[in-house]
């Protein structure tokens, strides 16, 4: 588990989320494949949020990806980064990259999946820094 600069709340796992916080636990992030329009999404959730169709494959994601966008949140004690990180299977999600020189980050630094451990020890997936940047192909439709 990686090192948290901050607490993190707890997250509240429902039946809709449950799969997606034992994979969590097991050390896999999973995200949404919809059969129906092809598209892929984040958050947990039971229906495709483009089509609203059920048909949702939870897939596990390979982990590795790059920051799109992120912000150093100094006013924090101690300071902490929250981040948009595009995934290589195209899905973009909110969180926070960890154990890293806030001051060396850059748009495009490539990341990798680590999970830290919440207030109430659930396992939340975070990122941290690694290698050079790599260009991410197109992923049309994703989110």
């Amino acid at each position: 588990m990686a090192e948290m600069t901050s607490p993190m709340p707890s997250p509240r796992e429902t039946v809709e989320t449950a799969r997606f916080w034992q994979a969590a636990r097991e050390g896999t992030l999973l995200y949404g494949s919809c059969r129906v329009c092809g598209n892929c999404h984040y958050y947990p959730r039971l229906a495709c949020p483009f089509c609203l169709s059920d048909a949702v494959d939870w897939l596990p994601s390979r982990g590795m990806g790059e920051i799109y966008s992120y912000s150093i949140v100094r006013r924090a004690t101690p300071p902490y980064v929250t981040a948009w990180v595009r995934l290589q299977e195209g899905i973009t999600l909110f969180t926070n990259i960890v154990d890293c020189d806030a001051g060396a980050l850059a748009i495009g630094t490539n990341v990798k999946l680590v999970f830290a451990l919440s207030t109430d020890g659930h396992a939340i997936p975070v990122f941290t820094p690694i290698g050079p940047s790599f260009t991410l192909g197109s992923h049309a439709g994703s989110t």
